[in-house]
This record gives structure tokens, sequence and C-alpha cells, in this order.
């Protein structure tokens, strides 16, 4: 990704991979395995539990290894938001607009991930050459697996899409494949965009 956001004339520093397991302390305050990946702004460092791995394959049915590469280029395509001021303003408006806007602002931060996890995926794919047959499609089914709606569907029998806060299973499945049949780091501002 750095190489990508580099080449763009955009700035980059790699944040910092922890891998836990049941529990760590980060500067974000404790988090338990039930937390499972999450990004510590201040420090740019991303915490990543391997309980997760095992949850995504027998929980959410969304196994393989390039569903593990999806999650890990999702999360650092988090962290790539920093750059561009996407990460902080959406912690700033934290308390300060109501609910369902800052859920919104925490989605379109999400899909815009998504959408980095792609386009990291496409050039990869480029110069390497290592994706194998089925492995798009289990990137395709972990976003679906791990979809605000899917997950409030199996969890309480029912969606509220104003509590989303990661979007919708067809919202992180068409934003990774716009990023990954793209490649093109201008193509993902959620943030303007009129329909997610």
């Amino acid at each position: 990704m750095g190489q990508v956001v580099r080449a763009s004339g955009q700035k980059y520093r790699h944040p910092t991979l922890v891998l836990f397991t049941r529990e760590v302390s980060s500067a974000c305050g404790f988090a338990s395995a039930a937390t499972g990946r999450f990004i510590a702004p201040p420090t740019r460092k991303w915490y990543l539990d391997f309980s997760f791995y095992r949850d995504m394959q027998t929980q959410l049915n969304a196994p393989g290894d390039f569903a593990q590469a999806y999650v890990i280029a999702h999360e650092v395509g988090t962290s790539r938001a920093e750059p561009a001021g996407n990460l902080r303003q959406v912690h700033e408006q934290q308390g300060r607009v109501g609910k369902v806007e800052y859920n919104d602002l925490s989605v379109r931060l999400e899909l815009q991930a998504d959408f980095f996890a792609g386009v990291w995926a496409h050039h990869a794919q480029r110069e390497f050459r290592f994706l194998e047959p089925g492995d798009l499609e289990e990137a395709m089914d972990c976003a679906s697996a791990i979809g605000d709606d899917r997950l409030q569907k199996q969890s309480q029998g029912y969606v509220v899409p104003d509590s989303f806060t990661h979007g919708t299973s067809e919202q992180r499945q068409r934003w990774f494949r716009r990023g990954f049949e793209t490649g093109d780091l201008d193509q993902g501002d959620t943030f303007n965009s009129r329909s997610l």
C-alpha cells in the first residue's frame, strides 16, 4: 500500500501490527479477544487477535487465507485514512453529532478501508501474481459475512440500518471490488459519494 500511495504523490507511514490472543493493552485502552481487530490512531498501531480468524471460519463461515489477507488489508486501509484526515475527522465528531450521523461517518470510513483493501489486492496481484482460483471469492465472502445487515440479522433476527457502523454486505463487497478493479486511489472517496 505504501508504494501505491507514494506513487500518487501522497505521504504514507506504515502502521505497526501487534498480534495478540485473549487481551492486550493499547493506547486506546484495554481490549479483549471480543474486539477482534482494531486500530489505535494515536500510535498508528493496529491490533489483531488471532482468534478472530478462527471466528471467521467457525462463526461467520468466511474461511481462507485470502479472507484473512482481506481483513489485514482492510485494517491497513483504515490507517491509510489517517493522512487524508478522515480517520481523525470521524473520531472528532463522536459526541458532537447525533448517533445516526456519526454512524454514517463510520460506515463511510469503513467502506473506504474496504476500497483500499481492494486497491492493495489489485497492485499486489499485478506485481506478484499471487492470487489463486477462489481467492477473490474468499475476500468477497468475508466482506459479505461481516456486513452490518448480516451480522444484525444473525444476532438479533432483524436489521436496524441507522445503527450500522461498517456498511452492508453488499456495500462492503462493492467497495472492495471497486478498489480491486480500478487500483486507483482516487476512485474511493466514500466521504463525498452520494451513493454508498
